[in-house]
């Protein structure tokens, strides 16, 4: 049997980049080397496209020094990656890509377009799924068309800033504190604060817009924080639910990512009909993006209603050893190198 090539691809200009260089670490060790030839090509903070050698190298940081640059083709007639090293290029096909990016750059449709035009499959929801998935306020506009809960919120530009009176004027018109402040387009929650009063909701604002152009300003939910993992290849599955104990006040990407005391439950105890509850609306919610491939979609159980309220959905979700979307799927007998190769063959039926 001939190997296929595939190209997966890490790093990235966001501000996630770290992250998706532990998740391609874990990736990687679960492709069949049988089956495939890899290429590892990882981008620079500063957008720098580099042949890398080794997972090895990726763990070590040691890749970023690379010489050999790479260049995924546009062009629909190479359907290839051109590596350039002193002054020659050379283009090796590939047959398909599994992009390990998370966050602007890399999760948000635009590496998604250029494997379209190069027609090359790639792992992972297209170019609509991903845009709109990332931005928080479309996200919202399509999941209110659905009738599924989710928390109030005040959109605010980053220019509108400048009268900063006016933006805190409209928030504390409709919302009372504490509010949560969310750039519309990051993810692990980076720049997500908590404002618990006038002065720290400028400072929150402040932050956010930092990371974006657009803002979100939302009501504050009270529960538990539930997520659910979702795969597709023709059909749309959803995995068990997951459950969130966030050493700090909120999941923010400290909590995440350098707190041990984060703890994460799979197939918490739920009230009666709740996991189903949940299973259904992420299964919609991803459908309703035009989702394809993966998704993990995050959810708030209300303490006092037991409401299930829709928080974001995540089209490139983490894949570290501390990710809830793989775990999700072993709990139900989907061991990480199935996974992986599940997700590697859904590239090609994703326009089935």
């Amino acid at each position: 049997m001939d190997k296929k090539t595939i190209a997966v691809v890490f790093g990235c200009q966001s501000s996630e980049h770290e992250i998706s260089c532990i998740s391609v670490a874990t990736v990687l060790r679960q492709i069949d080397e049988s089956k495939y030839n890899i290429l590892i090509i990882g981008i620079t903070k500063e957008g720098r496209w580099l042949k890398v050698d080794s997972i090895e190298a990726v763990e070590d940081g040691s890749w970023r020094e690379g010489t050999v640059g790479a260049i995924l083709s546009p062009d629909a007639s190479m359907k290839g990656v051109l590596f350039l090293e002193n002054g020659h290029a050379t283009l090796e096909k590939v047959d398909v890509v599994f992009p390990v990016l998370h966050g602007l750059w890399g999760e948000d449709g635009t590496i998604q377009g250029v494997l379209e035009l190069a027609g090359i499959p790639y792992v992972g929801c297209g170019v609509l799924a991903s845009a709109v998935s990332m931005d928080k306020l479309y996200t919202k506009i399509i999941v209110d068309s659905i009738g599924v809960a989710q928390a109030a919120y005040v959109p605010v530009l980053r220019r509108e800033l400048k009268d900063m009176n006016t933006v805190v004027a409209r928030v504390e018109s409709r919302f009372s504190y504490p509010v949560f402040v969310k750039p519309s387009c990051a993810g692990s929650s980076k720049g997500v604060s908590k404002a618990t009063d006038r002065a720290s909701l400028i400072h929150a604002l402040e932050v956010a817009a930092a990371e974006d152009v657009k803002i979100l300003v939302e009501e504050m939910i009270v529960g538990r924080e539930l997520e659910c993992a979702i795969f597709n290849s023709g059909e749309t599955e959803a995995s068990g639910i997951g459950e969130i104990l966030a050493a700090a006040d909120f999941y923010d990407y400290d909590a995440k990512y350098n707190n041990a005391e984060s703890r994460t439950v799979i197939n918490p105890e739920l009230p009666e009909g709740k996991m189903d509850e949940i299973r259904e609306a992420a299964k919609a919610i991803f459908q309703a993006v035009d989702g394809c491939g993966l998704a993990r979609v995050d959810f708030f159980l209300e303490k006092d209603t037991n409401r299930v309220i829709f928080n974001e959905i995540n089209t490139l979700p983490g894949f570290t050893a501390i990710s809830m979307y793989p775990m999700l799927w072993e709990a139900r007998g989907r061991k990480k190198p199935e996974l992986v190769e599940a997700l590697i063959q859904s590239a090609y039926t994703r326009r089935a």
